[in-house]
């Protein structure tokens, strides 16, 4: 047992030898003083981001708007004289054309009254003849040709005054369109004049109408090509005809016209319309959507890359969303837009910037 204590302390003892040379005594190779430390490597290695270069220009952002169709034109049929609705030649749903025959009124002798008035005239006429050729021979004197002269525009004004009439018993369309009610025929309730007969609608062209809020109403101007889409699944292009100078009293929002042309009569009136309205340009930068960021302050940006590779933060607004790419303004032109590792980086952090092909040819 002796043997092994002096052997183990023996042990024990060379080691603490070991150990003690190698402090007193250091040995570095080459190799050891080649390599740095492990925080040195760290901060020699750089974070790699992936950037996109921005180029400012002008952007049309799109208004979307709700709304619905109405027609262009409105009108109701009255009689405009005596008589009981004795033919109807359309009915509800008849596509008419301007000039065509609607209805006809019983005649209550309005033909006769014109026959009449026609015969007046002509008498008139042959005794305005005699009496001028009496009046080369001094036979009559011209203070009684001149009565006859009156009493003939008389009789001229007569056959007008008639033939008005009986022409107020054919009612005819004012302008192509739809018929959308008419009344029934032989309806003594159309005895007597102001009675109303067919309505009409002209859908060609047709309006959309559509809403826009103060704060755009001064960016949307007449003569715009807007795009509307309709709630049966028919997409057409048509011009702003008129903005509203004055706003709703409710609702603070300006009526917009849009003029649409509708010659097959598929869009109807009263149906509901998406119109699509460009605004005026405005400076913008376009990048990818996960380029946006919040600040440690809250301000929404994007974060760039500057010169040395020091990366900075650009607060930006929002001029338009798209699905993947947001229209931004606020970034300077040329400006190298961090899109992937924004979210690892600080600013003042110095990185490594690397071209995004994907997001430089989304940008095209």
């Amino acid at each position: 047992m002796k043997g092994s204590r002096i052997a183990a302390v023996g042990l024990v003892a060379a080691a603490a030898l070991w150990i003690v040379s190698g402090h007193l005594f250091p040995h570095e190779s080459s190799h050891s003083n080649a390599a740095p430390r492990p925080s040195e490597a760290a901060a020699q290695k750089k974070f790699r981001v992936s950037v996109v270069d921005t180029a400012v220009q002008p952007h049309s952002r799109k208004l979307v708007l709700s709304g619905r169709t109405e027609a262009d034109k409105k009108v109701v049929i009255f009689a405009r004289t005596q008589g009981i609705l004795e033919e109807l030649k359309v009915r509800r749903g008849s596509r008419v054309k301007k000039g065509e025959v609607l209805a006809i009124l019983a005649d209550e002798a309005r033909e006769a009254q014109v026959t009449q008035a026609k015969a007046m005239l002509e008498q008139k006429r042959v005794e305005l003849v005699a009496k001028r050729r009496l009046l080369l021979s001094n036979a009559v004197p011209k203070l009684e040709l001149d009565s006859l002269e009156a009493q003939f525009k008389v009789a001229e004004a007569a056959v007008a005054t008639n033939e008005a009439e009986r022409d107020r018993a054919i009612i005819t369309a004012p302008w192509d369109g739809i018929v959308t009610e008419v009344s029934e025929v032989g309806t003594a309730a159309f005895s007597f004049t102001g009675k109303e007969i067919i309505k009409m609608v002209g859908l060609d062209p047709v309006l959309a109408l559509v809403e826009v809020s103060e704060r755009n109403v001064a960016r949307v101007k007449v003569g715009t090509m807007a795009e509307v889409r309709f709630a049966n699944g028919l997409t057409r292009q048509g011009r702003i005809r008129y903005v509203s100078p004055s706003a709703s009293e409710s609702t603070r929002t300006y009526r917009v016209e849009v003029q649409l042309e509708n010659p097959d009569y598929l869009i109807p009136d009263g149906i509901t319309a998406e119109a699509t309205i460009p605004l005026e340009p405005t400076p913008a930068t376009r990048v990818p959507r996960s380029a946006l960021i919040f600040s440690s302050s809250g301000e929404l940006g994007v974060r760039t890359v500057e010169d040395g590779g020091k990366v900075g933060f650009v607060p930006v607004s929002i001029v338009e969303d798209e699905q993947s790419l947001m229209w931004l303004a606020g970034v300077p032109d040329g400006a190298r837009v961090i899109v992937q590792g924004q979210d690892f980086v600080r600013e003042g952090n110095v990185v490594e910037a690397v071209p995004a092909p994907a997001a430089q040819a989304a940008q095209r």
